[in-house]
Order: C-alpha cells, then sequence, then structure tokens
C-alpha cells in the first residue's frame, strides 16, 4: 500500500515539474520578446550609417525599404536632414514622423 502511495506521489510530482518547466519555458520566451521589442523602441538609427538589418528595427521599414534607403543613400551621398529621408521610393512623411525619436544622422 505505501509503494503504491509513494509511486502515486512521485508521478504527480514529476508530472508538475514538467508543467512547470513548460510554464517557465513560456515566461522566458515572453520576457525576451519584450526586452526586443523594447530594444527596437530605445535603440538610436542612424540613416547614414546603418545596416539594412539595422535600418528594419524602424517600425513600418521592411527589408525592402530598409535596402531602397541603403541605396538611395549610395547612389546620392549621405543624408544631410532626416526629412530627406521623404524622397526615398515608399517612405513618407508619416513614416518619417514615427521613428523621429530615433533617427540619426
Amino acid at each position: 500500500m505505501k509503494s503504491t502511495l509513494v509511486s502515486a506521489v512521485l508521478l504527480a510530482v514529476t508530472l508538475s515539474m514538467g508543467v512547470y518547466a513548460g510554464d517557465t519555458a513560456s515566461q522566458a520566451k515572453s520576457t525576451t520578446k519584450n526586452q526586443t521589442s523594447s530594444q527596437k523602441q530605445h535603440q538610436i538609427i542612424n540613416i547614414n550609417t546603418s545596416s539594412i538589418e539595422q535600418l528594419v528595427l524602424l517600425k513600418g521599414i521592411g527589408e525592402s525599404k530598409a535596402k531602397a534607403i541603403v541605396e538611395y543613400r549610395e547612389s546620392k551621398g549621405k543624408f544631410k536632414n532626416i526629412d530627406e529621408l521623404i524622397n526615398v521610393k515608399g517612405v513618407g512623411p508619416q513614416l518619417v514622423e514615427k521613428n523621429r525619436a530615433v533617427l540619426s544622422l
């Protein structure tokens, strides 16, 4: 009788540990995702030197717009002011305003 009770308790503990470990892993992923999101919002992006990978951190900028920014910069030279970004195909005044706080030259 005692061995059955001990076995049942051990089984219950083992199963609950698996559930707890899964919950912890889920929380860790959520925390990492929130930190990455926070980093995106606070990282300063220099439009004259940033890579495509860095430019895609901007709100509303995907890989194609990031490539267009780099191509514009390579063909026309460095940006003289942040508002010059609107000359890049696909980048409008609203997109510049959304990101103005994190943009630099």
